[in-house]
């Protein structure tokens, strides 16, 4: 694991607590991530949209996302848990970004037209505004506890609300506009962020290393510390 935030030391109690919070979190993008993954597929299937089906298949990864970690402080020894629960994030990330390519490429030349979907906006948008807030609390607790598995699997959940906005503007252009394109490009869109946070994920680049986090000043301003603002 990471050292814990600020380069404090915890104490069983915190670190119990922290384990705690962090279970619940889990437990709650679980939830609400199966429900998205049904509405989503079912929607994207019916109306042919590459985006929404793979917004969809993002849910379910992210439920595999948060199992692992669920799996990992589940057990007594999570340290020795914690490479495998970001093997499985990793490559759950890159199943989306091949599977969603090949749909988005087969879209585009012409197999398949995504027609308007009214639930899939509403989903988008409402994935926009509960997503950032469930991603935040539990960054902020896996950084305290010092879990790299805990900080990749709220990224995963962060990475929902930039797929939630890059699906509502290609389900919108679509409805307003009958840009028909615009759904698989939008899909090509979330394979590469996919393929992004899947490799970060893989490498363990999910939060400052520990000799930045124990520099005194150092923790907010240091380069390339996209998880680590409070």
């Amino acid at each position: 694991m990471a050292s814990p935030a600020r380069g404090t030391a915890l104490t069983d109690a915190r670190r119990a607590l922290l384990s705690r919070r962090i279970r619940l979190f889990v437990a709650a993008t679980i939830s609400y991530n199966v429900i998205e993954a049904i509405v989503a597929i079912t929607e994207g299937t019916r109306v042919s949209s590459t985006a929404l089906i793979g917004f969809g298949l993002d849910s379910v990864i992210e439920v595999s996302s948060a199992a692992a970690v669920a799996w990992q402080f589940a057990g007594r020894d999570p340290e020795a848990r914690e490479k495998v629960a970001l093997r499985i994030i990793a490559f759950s990330f890159f199943g989306l970004a091949t599977y969603v390519t090949v749909d988005a490429v087969r879209a585009l030349l012409g197999v398949g037209e995504a027609e308007h979907s009214t639930i899939g906006i509403v989903l988008a948008a409402v994935s926009l505004a509960i997503m950032p807030a469930l991603s935040y609390a539990q960054r902020r607790a896996g950084r305290e506890l010092g879990s790299l598995s805990a900080v990749a699997d709220s990224k995963q959940t962060l990475l929902c609300t930039y797929l939630s906005a890059v699906l509502l503007v290609g389900l919108a252009l679509n409805s307003l506009f009958g840009w028909s394109w615009a759904d698989p490009i939008a899909g090509l869109i979330i394979a590469a962020i996919a393929v992004r946070e899947g490799i970060e994920a893989w490498k363990g680049d999910t939060c400052c290393p520990s000799p930045i986090l124990a520099a005194p000043g150092n923790r907010d301003d240091a380069p390339g510390c996209d998880c680590c603002d409070d």
